[in-house]
């Protein structure tokens, strides 16, 4: 299979996931079909370091990403994962340039965020200033994002809940519920870093769990 079929199904999955919250006419569709980049990155690849300006919305059309800081004593925390149909993007860093700095490369934030395939994986991506022509001329899309970005802070909102308010065992119960399909792709110490516990007490609660 040749590189433009692969794009196309890549394309072809990003524009289902879109139908999934409005559906798209041909003008929308041919509009994100010539804006959206597809990329392959390998296992362990970096999308996005500490650092760096984040200048793209990343769609997971396949593969598997985690999203996280690290600390002064060189400390991983992982704050998000994704797979296929997911989002990832620093939205701090992503925000912060304003449209008429789009041609400053050094303006915005720096990240504070790592994002890094745990796969080999393939995304699409939609450049900052490219999403905002898509909001301007396409009003679809900037109601679309706006439910995306409100249900991962939704997402955000539960997760902190839950770190206040849950044992470790209830919020293990609660990401093998959120993310059944990553449990099983992911290494302990990746889940165990997420819920902000050392990876033997992890196997200590899969063990409890296991024997009840």
């Amino acid at each position: 299979m040749n590189n433009i079929s692969l794009y196309h199904m890549s394309i072809q999955k990003l524009i289902s996931h879109f139908n999934n919250y409005l559906p798209l006419n041909l003008e929308e569709i041919d509009a994100i079909t010539k804006i959206a980049t597809e990329r392959k990155i390998k296992r362990r690849q970096f999308v996005l370091q500490e650092g760096d300006r984040c200048k793209h919305y990343n769609f997971i059309v396949s593969g598997c990403f985690k999203m996280y800081n690290v600390d002064n004593a060189g400390k991983e925390h992982n704050l998000q994962f994704g797979a296929e149909n997911a989002w990832l993007t620093d939205m701090a860093s992503f925000h912060s340039v304003k449209p008429v700095d789009f041609k400053n490369p050094n303006a915005g934030k720096p990240s504070l965020l790592f994002i890094e395939a745990v796969e080999h994986s393939v995304i699409i991506q939609i450049e900052q200033k490219k999403l905002v022509f898509l909001f301007e001329n396409f009003p679809k899309f900037n109601r679309i994002f706006r439910v995306i970005v409100e249900n991962n802070f939704i997402e955000l909102q539960n997760r902190m809940l839950q770190n206040i308010s849950m044992t470790a065992e209830d919020r293990y119960l609660s990401f093998l519920e959120q993310y059944p399909d990553l449990s099983k792709r992911l290494p302990n110490t990746q889940i165990a870093s997420f819920l902000g516990i050392t990876p033997e007490f992890l196997s200590n609660i899969r063990k409890n769990i296991a024997s009840k």
